[in-house]
């Protein structure tokens, strides 16, 4: 087991290698990357929008094709590349919506009116109405319509159907100053175009050529003369903003399909950085505990598997600089974790090295042991990890997704930095040094052979988890459960005063006095900020979307807007939807991997061990009214992935003592196999939240909230798999005749 072919070592090397060298990037300047050679890897970490400040939005086309909405992502990005945006992010989620990223911009109004114009452009015959309603006076011939005009108050105007000009007609389309110093939008035709217009204007002098954008009137110029220059002039009512807008849109050409904006994230430059700094200290700070602890643990072998993690860190870091995911709060939270589980596989093996020098193995049959022992119960933990995650990955968007892509790239590294790589060095140290005891630890924390009677406590604590269940259930069906904005809809804002502090009173005046509902307002993490907290409007998603410009309008004078989150309903009933689903699926999922890997009282006795982490959780929720929110929605499905984890390194030894003792009562197997997994079971949660201090602490609200709401998973998980899990195994009958044929390896 120790031995290792030399190409197999050159081989593992070469990974190490390469990751280093891909990982390597990230600690040059772009201006040092530049005059490496060519063919050095030369891709960074890409900071996401919550580390580096600047706007998200989603927009959607419900009635649109897979083709049509690739060709809207390909205009969308010549509308920000025109206008200096190239580092922004277009990707198609949902089958009918684009995201879009755009760094280090935080005018997500402009943003959306930029990208939510679909740009259809029509020159049309047209006089305006003299009329309040010309339509019932029958005034409008068959071949005519009634537009109104961009103005304040809108101008009507009866025009021909049939365009006398189209987009198609339009070659160019620049801002400029007219002779009045009046900004305007000069339209250059095409040879046809200006043909075409050349004969139209001198057989219609004294018409009007009203220029329609979207089915509204953006100009209204009366024709004086034939117009033989194919150059045209929009003027109005417009600022320059607006103007120049237009002409970008007008440029790149119109979306194939009307979009709606259904999602709207922003976060100021500053607390942008602020949160790159809590970043890197909250990664860091949770990679040094984790390694003292480990070194503390178990001495030598914990240096060796905090070398491991490093380059466990180092190797998720490489892939994710080639693929160029986002780095946000949820990639850090879900490096977190990936840390924890990494050094979970550690902690099996190198307690099962000590259980088994204990019994007599010599030191290198006792590591041997170790490696092989566990392999299957380190696979089975990290897998139903991985089948939580792939859920996410399926349903997740947005951060989730980030969050379930570090941590499936996690499961790999980690499987691969525990069972090559750190057996690879534990092989070197063996021939080097031949040990003749296992490294001694500094810390211990859970004594040696305990022998808890946790069978005889089963009545008390079933008891105890049904008052807990009941309990929750009762609480969620009678105050149910706090949802943000993610699964209810809304607003949430976080306004910072640019004098002084922020009056709250004052901006509850102001909020009443602009009739919206349910709004709330509290103080932020200074006097100088306050967070507004707006319900949906139940009036679909352009109402969301009317409330923001509104806030803008009411206070951007006074107050700078630090972040801005809108979600509209259709984005929140489908994350309801697929929240449900995920949860659903990911316990299928174990539950299906667990009826293959075990047997069936296994299976059920797993994922009823988890839904009574998931029950009690929730009723958590709705007594203490935390917020439920995409976040919370990641904790419980990375709890349920952490109590199988816990449940299954449990049953193993279980099944592991039905095969060795099949005489022996079941009560008493499940006694001893809980007491000699409790060191394992005790170290890895504690380890977990060691590492979960430094995301309390340095990240943020939401990874704050986060990491209190794993915290409390771990510890409900910890509960139910050394309390829960067993009696329950007892109650579904199981026998050793139920494993004795099982052709699983012994762990």
């Amino acid at each position: 087991m120790l031995y290792f072919p030399r190409w197999k070592s050159v081989l593992i090397w070469l990974v190490v290698l390469a990751g280093f060298i891909f990982a390597l990037p990230n600690f040059f300047s772009a201006q040092q990357l530049s005059g490496l050679p060519n063919g050095f890897p030369k891709g960074q970490l890409i900071t996401g929008l919550d580390l580096t400040g600047g706007t998200r939005v989603v927009l959607a086309s419900p009635k649109t094709s897979a083709a049509d909405l690739e060709t809207a992502k390909t205009v969308m990005a010549e509308r920000l590349s025109e206008l200096g945006y190239d580092n922004a992010r277009l990707t198609l989620q949902n089958k009918n919506q684009i995201r879009a990223e755009i760094p280090d911009v935080y005018d997500a109004q402009l943003i959306k009116d930029l990208l939510s114009l679909k740009g259809d452009i029509t020159f049309h015959q047209a006089k305006a109405v003299t009329t309040p309603d010309p339509k019932s006076e029958g005034l409008v011939p068959q071949d005519s319509d009634v537009i109104y005009s961009f103005d304040d108050p809108p101008v009507g105007y009866i025009i021909k159907k049939a365009p006398v000009l189209s987009g198609e007609d339009i070659a160019d389309a620049e801002v400029g100053v007219n002779s009045q110093q009046a900004s305007v939008i000069t339209v250059s035709l095409t040879e046809a175009g200006t043909k075409q217009l050349a004969d139209f204007t001198a057989k219609n002098i004294g018409s009007v050529l009203a220029i329609v954008v979207d089915n509204q009137i953006v100009s209204a110029p009366t024709i004086r003369d034939r117009i033989s220059t194919g150059n045209l002039q929009i003027t109005g009512d417009f600022d320059l903003e607006t103007l120049s807008n237009l002409g970008v849109v007008l440029r790149s050409g119109p979306l194939p399909a009307q979009v709606q904006v259904l999602e709207e994230r922003s976060i100021a430059s500053a607390l942008g950085q602020n949160y790159t700094s809590y970043g890197l200290v909250t990664a860091l700070s949770a990679l040094v505990v984790v390694v003292l602890f480990m070194v503390l643990s178990y001495g030598l072998l914990g240096l060796i598997a905090a070398i491991a993690l490093c380059v466990n860190v180092m190797l998720v870091i490489a892939v994710v600089s080639i693929f160029g995911i986002p780095v946000g709060l949820a990639t850090i939270a879900g490096l977190v974790l990936t840390i924890g589980m990494a050094v979970d596989s550690n902690i099996l093996l190198f307690e099962k090295m000590r259980e088994d020098r204990r019994n007599g193995y010599s030191v290198v049959q006792a590591i041997e042991s170790g490696f092989a022992s566990a392999r299957a119960c380190v696979i089975d933990a990290n897998l139903t990890t991985l089948i939580a995650a792939l859920v996410l990955l399926v349903f997740g968007s947005g951060p989730l997704f980030e969050f379930a892509i570090i941590v499936t790239i996690g499961v790999v590294t980690s499987l691969f930095t525990t069972y090559t790589f750190s057996r690879l060095l534990i092989s070197l140290w063996v021939r080097q040094s031949k040990p003749t005891t296992i490294p001694a630890r500094f810390l211990k924390l859970v004594p040696t052979n305990t022998k808890i009677g946790f069978m005889k406590l089963s009545g008390w604590t079933a008891g105890i988890s049904v008052i807990a269940c009941t309990a929750a259930l009762v609480l969620y069906f009678s105050m149910g459960l706090n949802y943000g904005i993610d699964f209810d809809g809304g607003s949430s804002v976080e306004l910072q005063s640019l004098e002084g502090p922020a009056d709250l009173d004052d901006i509850r005046t102001r909020l009443s006095e602009l009739n919206i509902d349910g709004a709330r307002v509290v103080q932020g993490k200074n006097d100088q900020v306050a967070e507004l907290l707006i319900g949906s409007q139940d009036a679909g998603d352009d109402a969301e979307q009317t409330v923001v410009v509104k806030l803008r309008d009411e206070f951007e004078q006074d107050y700078e807007f630090l972040r801005v989150e809108v979600v509209g309903p259709t984005v929140s009933e489908h994350l309801s939807k697929m929240g449900n689903a995920a949860l659903g699926l990911a316990l299928i999922g174990v539950f299906a991997y667990l009826w293959l890997r075990f047997r069936w009282q296994f299976a059920v006795g797993a994922v009823l061990a988890t839904v009574h982490d998931i029950v009690i959780m929730i009723g958590v929720f709705a007594l203490f009214r935390i917020e439920y929110n995409v976040w919370s929605l990641a904790a419980l499905l990375t709890v349920i992935g952490y109590s199988l984890n816990d449940t299954v390194v449990v049953y193993d030894r279980v099944r592991n003592n039905l095969r060795r003792y099949p005489q022996t009562r079941i009560s008493v197997l499940m006694d001893a196999a809980i007491n000699q997994t409790l060191s394992r079971t005790i170290l890895t949660s504690l380890v977990t939240l060691l590492a979960l201090i430094p995301l309390y602490i340095f990240g943020g609200a939401d990874i704050g909230s986060f990491a209190v709401m794993m915290a409390l998973g771990i510890i409900i998980a910890t509960y139910s798999s050394v309390y829960i899990a067993g009696p329950l195994l007892w109650l579904l009958g199981i026998k050793p005749s139920d494993v004795s044929d099982d052709a699983v390896q012994q762990a």
